[in-house]
Protein backbone atom coordinates (compact mmCIF):
# COMPACT_ATOMS: atom_id res chain seq x y z
CA UNK A 1 0.00 0.00 0.00
CA UNK A 2 1.28 3.66 -0.99
CA UNK A 3 2.26 5.79 1.83
CA UNK A 4 1.29 9.70 2.18
CA UNK A 5 4.43 11.78 2.85
CA UNK A 6 3.53 15.08 4.63
CA UNK A 7 5.84 18.17 5.36
CA UNK A 8 6.21 17.80 9.36
CA UNK A 9 6.89 21.67 9.30
CA UNK A 10 3.84 22.39 7.07
CA UNK A 11 0.12 22.03 8.64
CA UNK A 12 -2.39 19.61 7.21
CA UNK A 13 -4.06 21.14 4.37
CA UNK A 14 -6.77 23.48 4.58
CA UNK A 15 -9.47 24.62 2.01
CA UNK A 16 -8.86 28.13 0.68
CA UNK A 17 -12.23 30.34 1.11
CA UNK A 18 -13.17 33.97 1.27
CA UNK A 19 -13.57 35.41 5.03
CA UNK A 20 -16.39 37.74 5.97
CA UNK A 21 -14.49 40.76 6.94
CA UNK A 22 -15.83 44.65 7.62
CA UNK A 23 -13.61 48.06 8.46
CA UNK A 24 -14.05 51.52 9.75
CA UNK A 25 -12.24 53.89 7.79
CA UNK A 26 -13.81 56.68 9.99
CA UNK A 27 -11.07 56.97 12.56
CA UNK A 28 -8.36 56.76 9.99
CA UNK A 29 -5.50 59.38 10.26
CA UNK A 30 -4.11 60.72 7.04
CA UNK A 31 -1.07 59.64 8.52
CA UNK A 32 -1.54 56.52 9.77
CA UNK A 33 2.05 55.81 10.69
CA UNK A 34 2.23 58.69 12.88
CA UNK A 35 5.07 61.53 11.70
CA UNK A 36 6.10 58.92 8.52
CA UNK A 37 4.22 60.87 5.80
CA UNK A 38 6.22 58.55 3.40
CA UNK A 39 6.27 55.47 5.02
CA UNK A 40 2.34 55.70 4.68
CA UNK A 41 2.39 56.90 1.24
CA UNK A 42 4.84 53.70 0.37
CA UNK A 43 2.07 51.45 1.83
CA UNK A 44 -0.59 53.45 0.78
CA UNK A 45 0.07 52.08 -3.04
CA UNK A 46 -1.38 48.97 -2.63
CA UNK A 47 -4.87 50.67 -1.84
CA UNK A 48 -4.09 52.40 -5.54
CA UNK A 49 -2.98 48.94 -6.97
CA UNK A 50 -5.16 46.09 -5.53
CA UNK A 51 -8.82 47.01 -6.41
CA UNK A 52 -8.50 46.73 -10.35
CA UNK A 53 -5.50 44.32 -9.63
CA UNK A 54 -7.23 41.57 -7.90
CA UNK A 55 -9.91 42.21 -9.99
CA UNK A 56 -8.49 41.79 -12.97
CA UNK A 57 -6.79 38.65 -10.71
CA UNK A 58 -10.31 37.44 -10.47
CA UNK A 59 -11.24 37.62 -14.29
CA UNK A 60 -8.20 36.04 -15.41
CA UNK A 61 -8.74 32.53 -13.24
CA UNK A 62 -12.48 31.94 -14.28
CA UNK A 63 -11.14 31.83 -17.53
CA UNK A 64 -8.73 29.65 -16.79
CA UNK A 65 -10.94 27.18 -14.60
CA UNK A 66 -12.07 25.50 -17.81
CA UNK A 67 -8.57 24.59 -18.39
CA UNK A 68 -8.16 22.97 -15.20
CA UNK A 69 -7.99 18.57 -15.29
CA UNK A 70 -7.20 18.39 -11.60
CA UNK A 71 -9.74 19.23 -9.13
CA UNK A 72 -8.19 19.83 -5.83
CA UNK A 73 -6.60 22.58 -8.35
CA UNK A 74 -10.00 23.87 -9.46
CA UNK A 75 -11.18 23.88 -5.85
CA UNK A 76 -7.71 25.54 -5.11
CA UNK A 77 -8.06 28.36 -7.63
CA UNK A 78 -12.17 28.41 -7.16
CA UNK A 79 -10.93 29.98 -3.48
CA UNK A 80 -8.16 31.99 -4.22
CA UNK A 81 -10.32 33.99 -6.96
CA UNK A 82 -12.91 34.72 -3.56
CA UNK A 83 -10.40 35.09 -1.04
CA UNK A 84 -9.21 38.46 -3.90
CA UNK A 85 -12.14 39.48 -4.31
CA UNK A 86 -13.06 40.40 -0.64
CA UNK A 87 -9.44 41.65 -0.60
CA UNK A 88 -10.10 43.82 -3.80
CA UNK A 89 -13.27 45.54 -1.96
CA UNK A 90 -11.93 45.97 1.69
CA UNK A 91 -9.07 47.90 -0.16
CA UNK A 92 -11.13 49.73 -2.07
CA UNK A 93 -13.26 50.88 0.87
CA UNK A 94 -9.85 52.80 2.33
CA UNK A 95 -9.69 54.30 -1.52
CA UNK A 96 -13.42 55.34 -1.20
CA UNK A 97 -11.92 57.23 2.11
CA UNK A 98 -9.05 59.15 0.76
CA UNK A 99 -11.29 60.63 -2.18
CA UNK A 100 -14.05 61.44 0.41
CA UNK A 101 -11.22 63.15 2.90
CA UNK A 102 -9.56 65.54 0.11
CA UNK A 103 -6.92 62.89 -1.90
CA UNK A 104 -8.63 62.41 -5.23
CA UNK A 105 -6.89 59.12 -6.09
CA UNK A 106 -9.16 59.04 -9.38
CA UNK A 107 -6.30 60.28 -12.02
CA UNK A 108 -3.95 57.03 -11.00
CA UNK A 109 -6.19 54.95 -10.41
CA UNK A 110 -7.72 55.46 -14.05
CA UNK A 111 -4.20 54.56 -15.34
CA UNK A 112 -4.13 51.59 -13.39
CA UNK A 113 -8.06 50.88 -14.89
CA UNK A 114 -6.35 51.33 -18.18
CA UNK A 115 -3.34 49.02 -17.79
CA UNK A 116 -5.47 46.01 -16.71
CA UNK A 117 -8.47 46.35 -18.79
CA UNK A 118 -6.88 47.54 -21.99
CA UNK A 119 -3.52 46.36 -22.24
CA UNK A 120 -3.68 43.24 -20.52
CA UNK A 121 -7.96 42.79 -20.89
CA UNK A 122 -9.88 40.58 -23.29
CA UNK A 123 -8.56 40.85 -26.60
CA UNK A 124 -11.24 38.90 -28.09
CA UNK A 125 -9.08 36.11 -29.01
CA UNK A 126 -10.91 32.41 -30.41
CA UNK A 127 -9.72 29.10 -30.07
CA UNK A 128 -5.45 28.27 -29.20
CA UNK A 129 -4.93 32.17 -29.50
CA UNK A 130 -7.40 33.09 -26.89
CA UNK A 131 -6.06 30.09 -24.37
CA UNK A 132 -2.46 31.43 -24.79
CA UNK A 133 -3.65 34.89 -23.70
CA UNK A 134 -5.39 33.08 -20.72
CA UNK A 135 -2.21 31.30 -20.04
CA UNK A 136 0.33 34.19 -20.84
CA UNK A 137 -1.79 36.22 -17.80
CA UNK A 138 -1.90 33.12 -15.60
CA UNK A 139 2.03 33.44 -15.65
CA UNK A 140 2.09 36.98 -15.47
CA UNK A 141 -0.73 36.84 -12.33
CA UNK A 142 2.01 33.88 -10.73
CA UNK A 143 4.81 35.84 -10.99
CA UNK A 144 3.58 38.80 -9.37
CA UNK A 145 2.00 36.40 -6.72
CA UNK A 146 5.66 36.10 -5.53
CA UNK A 147 6.36 39.53 -4.81
CA UNK A 148 2.59 39.73 -2.72
CA UNK A 149 3.23 36.42 -1.36
CA UNK A 150 6.79 38.38 0.30
CA UNK A 151 5.06 41.06 1.39
CA UNK A 152 2.47 39.70 2.82
CA UNK A 153 5.12 37.49 5.17
CA UNK A 154 6.74 40.74 5.85
CA UNK A 155 3.71 42.69 6.93
CA UNK A 156 3.16 39.94 9.57
CA UNK A 157 6.16 40.12 10.91
CA UNK A 158 7.00 44.09 10.84
CA UNK A 159 7.25 44.98 14.24
CA UNK A 160 8.22 48.10 13.10
CA UNK A 161 4.98 49.32 12.11
CA UNK A 162 3.64 48.35 16.05
CA UNK A 163 5.88 49.80 17.97
CA UNK A 164 5.94 53.22 15.28
CA UNK A 165 2.32 53.11 16.54
CA UNK A 166 0.64 52.45 13.35
CA UNK A 167 -3.45 52.71 13.24
CA UNK A 168 -4.48 49.50 14.57
CA UNK A 169 -7.16 49.25 11.52
CA UNK A 170 -4.98 49.96 8.89
CA UNK A 171 -2.88 47.04 10.29
CA UNK A 172 -5.59 44.71 11.18
CA UNK A 173 -6.47 45.08 7.41
CA UNK A 174 -2.72 44.43 6.14
CA UNK A 175 -2.30 41.98 7.97
CA UNK A 176 -5.56 39.97 7.45
CA UNK A 177 -4.56 40.79 3.60
CA UNK A 178 -0.95 39.56 4.40
CA UNK A 179 -2.20 36.42 6.32
CA UNK A 180 -4.39 34.54 3.21
CA UNK A 181 -1.30 36.00 0.68
CA UNK A 182 0.45 33.41 2.40
CA UNK A 183 -1.85 31.28 2.83
CA UNK A 184 -3.06 31.00 -0.91
CA UNK A 185 0.80 31.77 -2.33
CA UNK A 186 1.62 28.85 -4.16
CA UNK A 187 -1.75 28.52 -6.06
CA UNK A 188 -1.02 30.49 -9.02
CA UNK A 189 2.28 28.86 -9.48
CA UNK A 190 0.39 25.28 -8.93
CA UNK A 191 -1.71 27.12 -11.72
CA UNK A 192 0.46 28.08 -14.39
CA UNK A 193 2.41 24.94 -13.93
CA UNK A 194 -0.55 22.85 -14.51
CA UNK A 195 -1.61 25.02 -17.84
CA UNK A 196 1.52 25.20 -18.96
CA UNK A 197 4.74 25.45 -16.76
CA UNK A 198 7.47 26.74 -19.17
CA UNK A 199 10.31 28.08 -17.94
CA UNK A 200 11.09 30.37 -20.45
CA UNK A 201 7.80 32.48 -20.13
CA UNK A 202 8.36 32.44 -16.13
CA UNK A 203 11.29 34.13 -16.72
CA UNK A 204 10.12 36.57 -19.21
CA UNK A 205 6.74 37.05 -16.94
CA UNK A 206 8.79 37.40 -13.79
CA UNK A 207 10.68 40.55 -15.61
CA UNK A 208 7.78 42.23 -16.93
CA UNK A 209 6.54 41.43 -13.26
CA UNK A 210 9.33 43.36 -11.70
CA UNK A 211 9.80 46.65 -13.90
CA UNK A 212 6.02 47.38 -13.82
CA UNK A 213 5.97 46.83 -9.92
CA UNK A 214 8.56 48.83 -9.55
CA UNK A 215 7.39 51.80 -11.62
CA UNK A 216 4.19 51.67 -10.74
CA UNK A 217 5.20 51.54 -6.95
CA UNK A 218 7.59 54.76 -7.53
CA UNK A 219 4.57 56.42 -9.50
CA UNK A 220 2.40 55.82 -6.97
CA UNK A 221 4.61 57.13 -4.16
CA UNK A 222 5.11 60.48 -6.03
CA UNK A 223 1.21 60.70 -6.90
CA UNK A 224 0.29 60.42 -2.81
CA UNK A 225 3.09 62.55 -1.80
CA UNK A 226 1.96 65.32 -4.31
CA UNK A 227 -2.06 65.10 -3.54
CA UNK A 228 -1.45 64.98 0.21
CA UNK A 229 -2.95 68.50 1.19
CA UNK A 230 -1.33 68.63 4.33
CA UNK A 231 1.96 67.92 2.59
CA UNK A 232 1.51 70.79 0.57
CA UNK A 233 0.34 73.05 2.95
CA UNK A 234 3.53 72.31 4.85
CA UNK A 235 6.07 72.22 1.84
CA UNK A 236 4.81 75.62 1.67
CA UNK A 237 5.19 76.75 4.69
CA UNK A 238 9.27 74.92 5.08
CA UNK A 239 7.70 72.87 7.50
CA UNK A 240 8.65 69.60 6.68
CA UNK A 241 11.43 68.75 8.90
CA UNK A 242 14.26 65.27 8.70
CA UNK A 243 12.53 63.52 11.62
CA UNK A 244 9.53 62.86 9.13
CA UNK A 245 11.72 61.16 6.79
CA UNK A 246 10.93 57.48 6.37
CA UNK A 247 12.93 55.29 8.25
CA UNK A 248 14.82 53.07 5.06
CA UNK A 249 17.44 50.94 7.26
CA UNK A 250 15.03 49.56 9.99
CA UNK A 251 12.46 49.12 6.72
CA UNK A 252 14.82 47.13 4.85
CA UNK A 253 16.69 45.09 7.39
CA UNK A 254 13.17 43.88 7.99
CA UNK A 255 12.58 43.13 4.33
CA UNK A 256 15.76 41.41 4.02
CA UNK A 257 15.02 39.14 6.73
CA UNK A 258 11.81 38.45 5.65
CA UNK A 259 13.02 37.56 2.21
CA UNK A 260 15.79 35.31 4.24
CA UNK A 261 13.63 33.26 5.65
CA UNK A 262 11.00 32.77 2.51
CA UNK A 263 14.23 31.71 0.71
CA UNK A 264 14.96 29.12 3.11
CA UNK A 265 11.51 27.98 3.26
CA UNK A 266 10.92 27.86 -0.51
CA UNK A 267 14.12 25.87 -1.08
CA UNK A 268 13.35 23.45 2.17
CA UNK A 269 9.56 22.68 0.70
CA UNK A 270 10.82 21.72 -2.68
CA UNK A 271 13.67 19.52 -1.58
CA UNK A 272 11.16 17.69 0.42
CA UNK A 273 9.54 17.11 -2.81
CA UNK A 274 12.22 16.28 -4.18
CA UNK A 275 13.16 13.37 -1.74
CA UNK A 276 9.00 11.88 -1.68
CA UNK A 277 8.49 12.01 -5.32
Amino acid sequence: MPTEHHDPGEPDRVALHARNVSFDWSELPRHWIPGEPFATHLINVLHLLLPEGERWFCHVFKQALPLIRDEQLAEDVRGFIGQEAVHAESHQGVLDHFDAHGTDTRPYVQQISWLFGKVLGDRGYAGKQGQEWIVERVALIAAIEHFTAFLGQWVLDARELDEAGADPTMLDLLRWHGAEEVEHRSVAFDLYAHVDGGYARRCRTMVVAIAVLAIMWVRGVRFLMAADPVLRRRLAAGTVGHAERFSWERTTESLLETYARARRAFHSQFSLREVTA
